[in-house]
């Protein structure tokens, strides 16, 4: 895979802000950050940029460091911008540390990517391929593009039955009937040993799409009982207080009263890793195991002015403040800047278009007919003619043969018009991040020199085709490419639009 150190530099720095503005919340104050990272500029040459890289590790090291799962649970929230969420998972998952932190860093962040989709609902619309499979999941296709960057290797085929565990230990979660046969039955240390077992494979996409929805679906049962458990202990003990009681139960010998239940943050707890919190969670639960055993009190409608913990809770933002100031996007001349397109650019988008091309093909292979031309990608539904979809679908693609070399078109003209959307809706969401938006842009300029030569291969292999007298191979191909110029106009007169605005400011 070819790096491109720029686009590293636009991740770090993204991170970087966000770890100091997590970080001067915590503490309170300024962060004192090494000179030379204060302001990173995408604009220096490539020897600069690499020691402005290696500066930048080493600072987000030692802020890894002050930086704890728990910290990074209660910045993430519903309001979070997602670009920086993207990033930070970008960021662990290049680093590949086995290490229990970062994986529990990971974890969170992709689970949060998880629960909190762009369009609601779009993790759950998939197809069923013929032979009762399911094709990639929308999410793992998310997680591949999001990740494209990475060096991904294949599964091992013991990780690969790692991952079958998961759905038995979720069904097994939600036959609990509460917070104390949850707790019994040792589901959260046995999830978290086969995370371990894992190894490098974790920060695998289909992995991380595997194990997001496992603990939003746990997550969400363990909070009910939580809850459920919470609100009970705190109703006993508001009658225990208004008859003038004051010891609810003992619990491992200690005696616990009713300014005890006063002081439990139901919230905050949550807020903190189950491995890390699980004791605390076992002494609530044997807690309301003790009063059930004790008899009934009676109620009044003093519970009725009880703060519930909905009432209580505050809200963080975190979004797009957590990215430094940046200058206002730079103008863009569409065609000196083509013009500048680096071999390394060119390289670096046809590896993320290789990808894109065999998420799409997994995807159409395994869907059911119905549904295999309306491919689920992160942003869109992508929709293939006919003609395409039997291209992705096709087993003779290796052939060196006119109709392989047709498919193969097809295919790769698909891939590049889903890569130059994806980064389209990527550059509206970077309006704010200027960074970014030049890296976007960048992405195009350079997926439009990737089409420029696509589209003279496809002419000509069409053209082979009709002199072969396959005119009908030939009018594919030449509606696929009318699909694909029209995207290559629309990216030239958004940064052409762009440029103009630029220019008036």
């Amino acid at each position: 895979m070819v790096e491109d150190p720029k686009w590293e530099l636009a991740i770090l720095a993204t991170v970087q802000g966000f770890y100091e503005k997590l970080l001067q919340d915590s503490i309170g104050g300024e962060v004192p950050v090494p000179a030379g990272l204060e302001a990173i500029s995408l604009q220096e040459g490539d020897g600069e940029v690499h020691a402005t890289l290696e500066r930048m590790r080493r600072w987000l090291r030692l802020l890894d460091q002050a930086i704890t799962p728990a910290m990074l649970r209660r910045a993430f929230t519903a309001e979070t911008d997602p670009e920086i969420a993207e990033a930070v998972l970008r960021y662990f998952t290049r680093k590949k540390d086995t290490d229990d932190v970062n994986r529990d860093k990971t974890d969170l962040v992709a689970t949060f990517l998880y629960r909190h989709p762009r369009v609601p609902g779009q993790w759950e619309r998939r197809g069923y391929g013929l032979d009762g499979s399911l094709p990639l999941s929308p999410f793992e296709i998310a997680l591949i593009e999001i990740l494209a960057d990475s060096d991904v290797p294949s599964l091992p085929e013991e990780h690969v039955q790692l991952l079958r565990r998961f759905d038995p230990l979720q069904e097994q979660a939600q036959n609990c009937h509460d917070l104390n046969s949850l707790l019994e039955s040792e589901i959260i240390p046995r999830v978290r040993e086969l995370k371990q077992s894992l190894d490098s494979s974790f920060y695998h996409p289909g992995v991380l799409a595997t194990i997001a929805p496992y603990n939003a679906a746990f997550g969400k049962k363990f909070d009910q009982f939580f809850h459920a458990a919470a609100a009970e202990i705190r109703d006993f003990a508001a009658a225990l207080q208004e008859q003038g009681g004051t010891i609810l139960g003992n619990v491992e010998g200690v005696d616990v009263t009713v300014e005890h239940v006063a002081g439990l943050e139901e919230s905050e707890l949550l807020k903190v890793d189950y491995s890390t919190a699980l004791e605390k969670f076992r002494r609530v639960s044997k807690l309301k195991q003790a009063l059930e055993r004790r008899p009934p009190i009676r109620r009044t409608s003093y519970f009725a002015v009880v703060p519930t913990p909905a009432a209580e809770r505050t809200s963080r933002t975190t979004g797009a403040k957590a990215l430094p100031a940046r200058p206002s996007r730079p103008a863009f001349e569409v065609q000196a800047m083509r013009s500048a397109v680096t071999p390394q650019q060119i390289s670096t988008e046809e590896t993320k278009v290789r990808q894109v091309e065999e998420s799409i093909r997994v995807f159409v292979r395994v869907a059911d007919p119905k549904f295999r031309q309306v491919v689920p990608m992160r942003f869109f539904n992508l929709t293939l003619t006919p003609a395409e979809a039997d291209a992705c679908s096709a087993d003779y693609l290796e052939e060196k043969s006119p109709r392989g070399g047709v498919a193969r078109v097809l295919v790769r003209i698909v891939a590049v018009v889903a890569r130059m959307t994806t980064e389209m809706e990527e550059l509206k969401r970077a309006e704010n991040a200027p960074s970014l938006w030049k890296l976007h842009a960048d992405s195009l300029l350079a997926l439009l020199e990737v089409a420029s030569a696509l589209s003279e291969n496809a002419a000509r292999v069409a053209r082979e085709a009709g002199a072969e007298g396959n005119s009908a191979a030939g009018d594919t191909i030449k509606v696929s490419l009318q699909r694909l110029r029209h995207r290559c106009d629309l990216i030239g007169d958004t940064l052409a639009q762009t440029a103009r605005r630029a220019q008036t400011v």
